[in-house]
């Protein structure tokens, strides 16, 4: 049974820019590089028949390339940081992709998407780092926008395990 989501691949310059921000932060265990994505929609474990539905729904989808914009660092969690991540701005094409994704995966019977779509690239998982542990690491760390042109969306596959990885690409869509 394999655990689904569909996402954007990061470019390698950037996957390489970004993970210079790796270390210096006590309770953070980094993503590998080449697991850097950015979710569009978590699908979850599914059996072998929905995803062959997943797969042939998702190729009926036609929209043009756009560019996602890479806004600086932060982290979730608020009180409890529990993860480092790259902000993308939610451009409009970002945002109407995503929705489509939602609306598409609904219709085959696919719980909601229950957290609000909110685009970014997780870098590191983070395990009892304080607040002001987070905060000193976001404030010594300059990464300054960057963008790039999102050719295609990808299926990933994943292992049912904490943080995920590998992730494996099961299926690509041409963007354009």
């Amino acid at each position: 049974m394999p655990r689904l989501f569909t996402g954007l691949e990061i470019p390698e310059d950037i996957a390489t820019e970004l993970a210079l921000m790796r270390g210096g932060l006590f309770g953070a265990r980094w993503i590998d590089v080449e697991n850097y994505h950015l979710t569009l929609r978590f699908i979850g474990d599914i059996d072998d028949s929905t995803a062959r539905d997943i797969h042939a729904t998702l190729e009926q989808i036609k929209r043009p390339r756009f560019t996602v914009t890479l806004e600086g660092l932060g982290s979730f969690g608020g009180a409890k940081p529990r993860a480092i991540v790259a902000r993308a701005k939610p451009g409009e094409a970002l945002v109407e992709l995503q929705a489509q994704h939602e609306r598409l995966l609904r219709r085959l019977g696919i719980a909601p998407e229950p957290r609000k779509f909110t685009p970014h690239i997780t870098l590191a998982r983070l395990r009892a780092a304080s607040n002001a542990a987070v905060a000193d690491y976001l404030s010594a760390r300059g990464f300054l926008s960057r963008r790039f042109e999102a050719e295609r969306f990808v299926l990933f596959s994943s292992r049912a395990s904490t943080g995920g990885g590998p992730y494996v690409v099961e299926a690509a869509y041409p963007l354009g």
